[in-house]
């Protein structure tokens, strides 16, 4: 079974709810997911799955926020040769830095060798049904690029 590991980083709760969009159409797509908060994450986690997920929120002047920089930072060390990424996240386009984190952290992804499998999903503030459609189509990119990857 197709593993998928979703880590977050939530202060409003507006991350926390992508995660738990995404975690339901995973599984709805017959995945076995576990998603978890960035702070009681180990970046080594996504090692052992097949999909890497990260649903972030950007911090003040466009930086990954200060509870997953450790995180970000041991990102750094991994090897994600064969794995599916995709990354996503909650803002405010009142901030001229809108959603960088997402940016960021599909860096990292490219840098340690992962594939990315699916456009990131911006969302303006809290996700809405508009943006749970452009989730499950995100989730479903994803699946499909795990999937081409194994045959």
């Amino acid at each position: 079974m197709t593993k998928v590991k979703i880590v977050y980083a939530s202060i409003t709760g507006n991350d926390e709810d992508i995660a738990y969009v995404l975690t339901e159409k995973f599984e709805d797509l017959g995945m076995d997911v576990d998603m978890s908060e960035v702070s009681q994450t180990d970046a080594s986690d996504f090692e052992d799955t097949d999909i890497c997920v990260v649903a972030s929120y950007t911090y003040d002047q466009g930086v990954v926020p200060e509870e997953a920089l450790d995180f970000y930072d041991d990102m750094q060390d991994l090897d994600l040769n064969g794995k599916v990424y995709g990354t996503c996240g909650s803002g405010d386009h009142f901030y001229e830095d809108f959603c960088r984190a997402v940016d960021e952290f599909s860096t990292i992804f490219e840098q340690v060798g992962a594939t990315k499998g699916a456009e990131p999903v911006r969302v303006e503030l809290d996700p809405e049904q508009d943006d749970i459609d452009h989730l499950d189509k995100f989730a479903e990119e994803l699946v499909a690029k795990a999937k081409e990857m194994d045959d």
